[in-house]
């Protein structure tokens, strides 16, 4: 096996889940949606209500006469590329491109391209 290969970089990307972003480019663009995950390593990203794809599914195996999963048809929100959404500011409500910044306190916060407000992320909690 080579050791010496090298690896793809890992790309950080500056949308989280939960955020609220755009479609800009592609089928569903001008669609607006919250990302759901990210995927790094392939640049891309998935967005609630975007992009949604049909897969037919077999019946699983099943197992003492109980059908584990059923079969048919399901619909799925698939990846899009990060370079094709935009995300939206809070604060004015535009899709807008964003810039890094540090704040006096030391924290690197992302900054809207229209209005200058720092972008702070909500974080929802999950009902325990």
């Amino acid at each position: 096996m080579l050791r010496n290969k090298p690896q793809p970089k890992r790309r950080w990307l500056d949308l989280a889940p939960g955020d609220p972003v755009i479609v800009t480019a592609g089928k569903d663009k001008g669609k607006q949606g919250e990302v759901l995950r990210t995927i790094p390593e392939k640049h891309k990203i998935v967005v609630k209500g975007v992009n949604i794809l049909k897969r037919h599914t077999k019946a699983g195996q099943s197992r003492g006469g109980v059908s584990v999963t059923q079969g048919g048809v399901v619909d799925f929100e698939a990846a899009l590329d990060y370079s094709n959404v935009m995300l939206v500011c809070p604060s004015c409500g535009r899709p807008t491109r964003t810039k890094h910044t540090v704040l006096e306190s030391g924290a690197r916060v992302l900054v809207c391209r229209h209005c200058g407000e720092p972008y702070e992320r909500v974080r929802q909690r999950e009902p325990q």
